[in-house]
């Protein structure tokens, strides 16, 4: 994270894992009818995280999906701000843009580069171990941006903690599920919570390699 690199936003998620359950109608948007499914990818260690997909209904038509099924997809993570009140007030699903029926071993990858849009959050764990919690705006298409809750470790979260709002971050990661206890007025429920765990932070060279660009050296910026 020495290097400093000026580049455009950048999103993309790569899954393979075992469709968990039937995909069910969600929503529509600018004439485009959406389902949601979700998606069962398991870790090295045998822990599943269960990540919440959206589909369009065309996506869905060319490749019927059904429970069991093992299935790639490439797509993005999206962000929407709930403002209903229930629920949790951010909520992130992938939204599938190509999607195959597969076999193979489960996977699950995620590149992301964008804009630190609160001061990072650095703490240890009862055990010692060093954390640091970050949000990501990464710019999509029409004036948007997605607000992602990013977790890095160790070194990198020390590195990461150090980094003032507006930098530029650019990482690889996963994209993990977790349970969580929410106190509420009337009692305690029990919710899931999504977030990117940071594996290691992207170099320019390697960035522009990956995606077939270029880095243009600019100071203040930090990748």
């Amino acid at each position: 994270m020495d290097n400093v690199c000026k580049a455009i936003h950048f999103n993309r998620v790569w899954l393979s894992g075992q469709v968990a359950a039937e995909p069910e109608l969600s929503h529509s948007n600018h004439d485009q009818v959406f389902f949601r499914f979700f998606l069962s990818v398991q870790r090295l260690s045998g822990q599943c995280d269960v990540l919440p997909v959206m589909i369009s209904r065309h996506q869905l038509q060319l490749t019927p999906l059904h429970r069991g099924q093992h299935i790639c997809l490439t797509g993005q993570l999206r962000s929407f701000n709930n403002k209903s009140g229930d629920g949790p007030r951010l909520i992130l699903s992938v939204l599938a843009r190509q999607v195959d029926v597969c076999q193979g071993e489960d996977s699950n990858t995620i590149r992301l580069c964008g804009t630190i849009c609160k001061p990072p959050t650095f703490r240890r764990t009862p055990l010692g171990r060093e954390i640091c919690d970050v949000i990501l705006a990464v710019n999509r298409r029409y004036g948007r941006a997605d607000y992602l809750p990013c977790i890095c470790w160790g070194a990198v979260a020390q590195q990461t903690a150090a980094l003032p709002v507006g930098s530029t971050l650019a990482l690889e990661g996963r994209i993990q599920s977790r349970s969580y206890t929410k106190k509420q007025p009337d009692g305690c429920c029990e919710r899931i919570a999504y977030e990117v765990s940071v594996m290691r932070p992207l170099r320019p060279e390697e960035w522009a390699e990956k995606e077939g660009g270029h880095c243009i050296q600019t100071p203040g910026v930090v990748y």
